[in-house]
């Protein structure tokens, strides 16, 4: 993954002033960074209590929990954005985490690896191994990734749970690209960055 350029993606798509909720929120860079730049309010969730410190180190407000456990402490609309970056392959019930995001926020901010990138059917194709990069630099056995998608399987998830595609961002390398057909998205991009809508 390149983290600047995901981050100056999902910065771009936030509106000055808004309320975000940040499920996965890491070490708080990208809740920093959205705090200095587009001055937003809100609260990030972090199951990684490591993460959670260095969340605090940087004055940022941060709760410790499991998303797959759902986000009944909010009510619904509650936030402007719900952000889940580079998180959703790693959850246990994706499908849950989705539809809560909606649930408690305007808009959805979602964005993953695209396991089928070219790069990625190369490495299995060739090597017969799962594959390396550094978008998914780990070995298959201490992989967080449980949940493996495609950008085309998420196109027909939200077509088949009647979740608005509003817009939608594909990075490869150094480049991102918006509006390019399905097909090439998917073949083409490394990762895939999605506004969603109920």
């Amino acid at each position: 993954m390149n983290r600047g350029l995901n981050y100056t993606q999902i910065t771009k798509l936030i509106e000055k002033n808004s309320r975000v909720l940040d499920l996965g929120s890491g070490d708080g860079y990208l809740f920093k960074k959205l705090m200095t730049e587009k001055n937003i309010t809100g609260v990030g969730i972090e199951i990684d209590e490591d993460m959670v410190i260095k969340s605090f180190e940087k004055g940022l407000p941060v709760i410790q929990g499991n998303i797959d456990k759902g986000l009944k402490q909010f009510k619904d609309k509650s936030f402007d954005y719900a952000i889940l970056n580079q998180t959703l392959q790693s959850t246990d019930k994706p499908d849950y985490v989705l539809k809560e995001m909606l649930r408690v926020s305007k808009k959805a901010i979602v964005a993953f690896p695209n396991f089928a990138y070219w790069r990625v059917r190369f490495y299995l194709f060739f090597k017969g191994k799962m594959p390396k990069s550094k978008a998914l630099p780990y070995e298959w056995y201490n992989t967080p990734n449980i949940h493996l998608n495609t950008i085309e399987d998420f196109f027909e998830f939200c077509k088949n749970n009647n979740i608005q595609i509003i817009e939608s961002i594909y990075l490869a390398k150094n480049n991102a690209r918006k509006g390019i057909f399905k097909f090439f998205a998917n073949l083409f991009s490394e990762e895939a960055i999605f506004v969603l809508s109920k």
